[in-house]
């Protein structure tokens, strides 16, 4: 089983690493994404070229990565899926081909999320929403939805996965630290300004 595991992490790792909003911008010929804005190779900062479509596409494929892994693993046994789901959000965060210096793992988040508890994903995509239209913050809505996440799992009767979304917000929270000390002074960017 640890045989299985490991394998099973390493195979997300690897998927999650797959840097697609820095492929996808650099084969629309807009350079490397890591130049403007945030220097992030989320779908956030995508969306500062202006490129709504670009964004929306590393939005999808950096969610279907983690809900790949999930899937994927699952079919070998079902308990290895949770693992795959953390080494593709792990990837996302900290792939092997950028020096460790990835993403902050929202998207990837939400698709393995999506792969282990759709209903829970659904009430991610909720508060996500409900925020982000309120206040215009990306950073403010993903923290918001994490922290939501486990104990919405944890309430609708499955621990075992809320343990494994506490690790995985407090990773979230942690990578969002600059942007809470921007939300915290006001000089946070909002959805859609071009920095």
């Amino acid at each position: 089983m640890a045989y299985g595991i490991v394998l099973a992490l390493v195979f997300g790792y690897l998927l999650g690493s797959i840097p697609f909003g820095l492929l996808i911008t650099r084969a629309a010929g807009l350079g490397d994404v890591r130049n403007i804005g945030s220097g992030n190779i989320g779908a956030t900062n995508v969306l500062r070229t202006g490129n709504k479509g670009l964004a929306a596409a590393t939005l999808l494929l950096d969610a279907l990565k983690g809900t790949a892994a999930v899937l994927i693993a699952g079919r070998f046994a079902p308990e290895l899926g949770p693992w795959a789901g953390l080494g593709a959000f792990l990837g996302h965060l900290f792939p092997v081909w950028l020096g460790f210096k990835g993403g902050k793992g929202v998207a990837t988040y939400l698709g393995v999320l999506t792969a282990l508890a759709w209903q829970v994903a659904l009430i991610f995509a909720v508060v996500w929403l409900a925020v982000a239209f309120l206040f215009r913050y990306s950073s403010l809505a993903a923290l918001t939805a994490a922290v939501v996440v486990p104990i919405a799992l944890y309430v609708l009767g499955s621990p075992q996965i809320a343990g494994l979304f506490a690790l995985m917000s407090l990773i979230v929270i942690i990578k969002h630290r600059a942007n809470i000390t921007r939300l915290l002074a006001g000089t946070e960017g909002k959805i859609g300004a071009r920095e």
